[in-house]
């Protein structure tokens, strides 16, 4: 393994491990049957990128944002950030903290639309993703 690729893999196994609450709340909905049919993953690495909440079948992305992306620069850099995504055929949606603990069934409800608008792939694979 390549080491840029192993420390991506270890910076994302990192992440799993040190889970803010609103991802934790996200996760357990994600993990149950919120959106049937479809199967998340938790600090998905594709290439230099850790997204929070991947899911491989319709390439959706879920951002989960505090309130550090509330600063302009960092506001920038999750732009740039959607905008490659974008270009790899994922849609990154973003929700924050707050909007993830109060109000969790519409943000399931947004998830389900999202999903349903999104292609599926037929294959399963990630693009971008180490090999």
């Amino acid at each position: 393994m390549r080491g840029r690729t192993r420390q991506i893999l270890e910076a994302s196994r990192a992440l799993r491990a040190d889970t803010t609450y609103a991802e934790g709340v996200l996760w357990q909905a994600l993990r149950g049957e919120s959106v049937p049919g479809l199967r998340f993953r938790r600090q998905h690495a594709i290439g230099r990128v850790i997204l929070d909440f991947y899911c491989p079948a319709v390439r959706l992305a879920i951002e989960v944002d505090g309130g550090v992306h509330d600063d302009e620069a960092q506001a920038d850099r999750d732009g740039a950030r959607t905008e490659a995504l974008a270009h790899l055929g994922i849609r990154v949606i973003r929700f924050r903290n707050g909007e993830i603990v109060q109000q969790l069934p519409s943000v399931l409800g947004r998830i389900r639309q999202t999903a349903a608008e999104q292609p599926r792939e037929k294959s399963g694979t990630t693009p971008g993703a180490p090999h």
